[in-house]
């Protein structure tokens, strides 16, 4: 039977495949042995993206909407809760019996549970390992790089706020990446300024006896006399940055700034509810500078 394509069989296979070639539209496009070096490569489509494995604290199943949720386990080690199919998290709040528990560890226990974390999760082949680490120099971080440095750690992203109370805490972080010789991918400044639309606010006129909510008389008069600005973002600075925040910092120590992300109520909403702001129109103000800081990380690969 003649192929229709001039080529070796397939009607998906190029002339100028490589012997074996499993044709452009096959399952093993791009990734079989005959593959590798073939001037077609870029006709094949991309191969799935693994699983990225996120170990967190127990507040994270609320904010990805999977409280409820059980660790399974099997002959192979614990087995990740799926938010999607390219996205597992491992969290100690799946192992509580009651969502409301303390968490009352000492270092040795809190280390072990760490150690079973990193080794004993059946992740299978992942692209990422996203560790969430609590803010400090403790235990914590001390176990990740000990268990994690031997195949290798590609760096750290350290979160701070603008003020200088927090980029005090900020600098010893960094300065304990580089003794332990883990690379600071960057500095993300998070809570930079209020942003949310102006329709979204809510006006208070004080007075002897307390506040009174003006907010529907305010929004109305705005209707009426500058209907424009009710599509616009108000910005307010919530925390002092006059010293430069986060960008001066990471100047001063040789570090990357990734970018700030501003506070946006809505983004919290979407963290209370379990949703993702990247796919909630409605967290206009937060999900452009998050999504800027993803393409950054990407591109340091």
């Amino acid at each position: 039977m003649e192929n229709g394509g001039g080529g070796k069989g397939k009607g998906d296979v190029p002339d100028d495949a490589n012997e074996h070639c499993p044709g452009t539209q096959s399952e093993e496009a791009g990734k079989a042995d005959a593959c590798a070096g073939c001037p077609n490569q870029q006709f094949a489509p991309p191969p799935p993206r693994a699983p990225i494995p996120i170990y967190v604290g127990p507040s994270i199943p609320k904010m990805l909407g999977l409280e409820g949720q059980d660790i399974h386990q099997s002959n192979l080690g614990w087995s990740p809760v799926y938010v999607e199919s390219n996205l597992g998290v491992m969290s100690i709040g799946f192992m509580l019996r009651n969502p409301d528990d303390a968490v009352i560890w000492r270092g040795p226990r809190k280390n072990g549970l760490i150690k079973q974390f990193l080794k004993d999760v059946d992740s299978g082949e992942i692209d990422y390992l996203v560790v969430d680490a609590p803010p400090g120099t403790s235990d914590e971080h001390i176990s990740i790089v000990q268990y994690l440095q031997a195949t290798g750690i590609d760096g750290a992203i350290i979160v701070t706020t603008p003020q200088q109370v927090s980029l005090i805490d900020v600098r010893k972080e960094i300065n304990f990446c580089k003794k332990v010789g883990v690379p600071v991918l960057g500095v993300v400044e998070n809570m930079s300024g209020l942003r949310q639309p102006l329709s979204d606010l809510r006006f208070v006129k004080p007075g002897e006896a307390g506040e009174t909510d003006v907010t529907e008389w305010a929004l109305n008069y705005i209707k009426e006399k500058a209907p424009e600005l009710l599509s616009d973002m108000a910005c307010s600075e919530v925390f002092d940055s006059s010293k430069g925040g986060a960008e001066k910092m990471c100047h001063e120590m040789g570090v990357p700034f990734l970018g700030k992300v501003p506070m946006d109520p809505q983004l919290c909403k979407a963290a209370e509810e379990g949703r993702s702001c990247f796919t909630d129109q409605r967290c206009s103000a937060s999900a452009p500078a998050l999504q800027s800081i993803v393409k950054k990380l990407i591109k340091t690969e």
